[in-house]
């Protein structure tokens, strides 16, 4: 009898996960990489005896396969994969097909923002209170992975991109979170705002009146669509939560207060309910959008009955998120902070928002249709000056240039991170802060967001030590 034939599309670390569980569990696999791969992952390939190629796709060792598992990061659009769906053979991602095999339950959170952030606290609630739980999905090590070296939790907490969710069909989460919807990836999505709501919105696809689904009443989007869902026959549980006392909402930030009062009965998963009351100034992470962050993550974490002390306590401790607003260091009175994880205008706009001191903004990199006039009020108010960080900043010249001389901000142009730290070092005052929340994917120049932060805190040490 033959095996089943499976071929991998991008050799990265979903990709490579994916492959390696696949021969685990007896498949024919063959990896193809049209760039190329990283020798950690030609290792890893070599070791479980799984063919590969990098720099190419042999096309009819592709299409001599009975499925796909595409890396996240490639378009459908895109000629091997459309050349596979042209012949019929199916497309799924590395969270579909490692949830064939995943045992215990999931908390799976998207949204156009805070998505690491809320993972990371839903995760550290979990294990705070002692549960065996595992993370993974767009954070850390891939899940694939873990289910193949056997790694098996009560719970795993996963942050899922739209892109993740796009090649899901069967998989089905527990408890789902949907943070928010603002525009990002436009340009995956044929700049149609709908289709990336849509794509947003399968985080509830096939979830049971017993599994819960938390999101934040106040969002566009999230509210009409559920009810649309309903309609259809979809019948989760929603939990939302607001920024003030509203009707139907179980969380609400009201006074200066974080409190959340779910009701026996609401959902079988908390049959004698649950509630808590803690500070907003006692929050760990600042910031208005880390108030809905914490929201959604205490929502989760009883959800999945950690108990309300703990919920609190973690709230307090929670140490926060590389790459998220993350302090780098001060040098020279000036202050460095690393918000790399912002690719977007509206996690820019959350970032500068949280700052009290005048700023000096890095933006750029890999454009994905921005709108930067969103963020013209609060760089007028708060920004002294704006530095370019891309391999071509001709978007954001056009975008910026006439702005900023109106208002008196000065601009510097960069293409490496060396020079835009010293530009910004240098147009910066004692008290200012250093602020790169870069609005744009990182692919121009960096491998991804986390390699643009590290380098960023590199830059930074270097400072220090001068």
């Amino acid at each position: 009898m033959n095996k089943k034939k499976i071929v991998v599309l991008g050799a990265g670390e979903s990709g490579v996960g994916a492959a390696i569980l696949a021969r685990q569990k007896g498949y024919d696999v063959f990896v193809s990489d049209a760039g190329s791969i990283q020798p950690k992952y030609k290792e890893l390939l070599d070791r479980h005896h799984i063919a590969w190629e990098e720099g190419t796709h042999t096309m009819h060792r592709l299409l001599d396969a009975d499925e796909c598992v595409k890396s996240p990061g490639i378009p459908e659009t895109a000629p091997a994969p459309a050349a596979l769906a042209a012949h019929g053979i199916p497309l799924i991602g590395e969270l579909e097909f490692a949830a064939r095999y995943l045992k215990g339950q999931t908390i799976c959170i998207t949204g156009s923002n805070g998505k690491t952030t809320t993972t990371s606290l839903v995760h550290y609630m979990l294990k705070q209170a002692g549960y065996s739980v595992g993370l993974g999905g767009n954070i850390g090590k891939s899940l694939a992975l873990q289910v193949a070296e056997g790694e098996e939790h009560d719970w795993t907490v996963l942050e899922v991109s739209s892109f993740q969710l796009d090649t899901m069909y069967d998989f089905r989460a527990d408890i789902s979170v949907l943070l928010n919807i603002t525009p990002d990836h436009l340009d995956r999505y044929g700049f149609e705002m709908q289709r990336y709501v849509d794509s947003k919105m399968r985080i509830i696809q096939n979830q049971r009146q017993q599994d819960c689904f938390i999101f934040w009443a106040g969002d566009a989007y999230a509210p009409s669509e559920l009810a649309r869902r309903h309609a259809e026959g979809n019948a989760v549980t929603p939990l939302p939560f607001a920024d003030f006392p509203e009707a139907g909402c179980f969380s609400a930030d009201y006074e200066g207060t974080l409190r959340i009062d779910i009701p026996s009965g609401v959902t079988p998963r908390l049959e004698d309910g649950a509630s808590l009351a803690i500070p907003v100034s006692e929050l760990s992470i600042p910031g208005r959008h880390n108030v809905r962050n914490c929201q959604a993550a205490a929502l989760a974490a009883l959800a999945a009955g950690v108990e309300a002390e703990t919920v609190k306590a973690c709230l307090r401790s929670f140490p926060g998120v590389e790459h998220r607003l993350e302090r780098a260091g001060e040098a020279d009175g000036v202050t460095y902070v690393n918000d790399s994880k912002a690719t977007n205008v509206d996690a820019c706009f959350v970032a500068l928002e949280a700052q009290t001191s005048p700023v000096v903004l890095i933006v750029g990199g890999t454009d994905k249709g921005n709108d930067y006039t969103t963020l013209f009020d609060l760089i007028a108010r708060k920004c002294r000056a704006i530095v370019f960080l891309g391999a071509d900043n001709a978007k954001l010249h056009q975008a910026f240039d006439a702005f900023a001389a109106e208002h008196g901000i000065a601009i510097a142009d960069t293409h490496n991170m060396p020079d835009c730290v010293r530009a910004a070092t240098s147009l910066a005052r004692r008290g200012d802060t250093v602020l790169l929340s870069p609005c744009c994917a990182s692919f121009d120049l960096f491998n991804n967001m986390a390699h643009r932060g590290r380098l960023f805190k590199e830059e930074v040490k270097n400072l220090l030590k001068d």
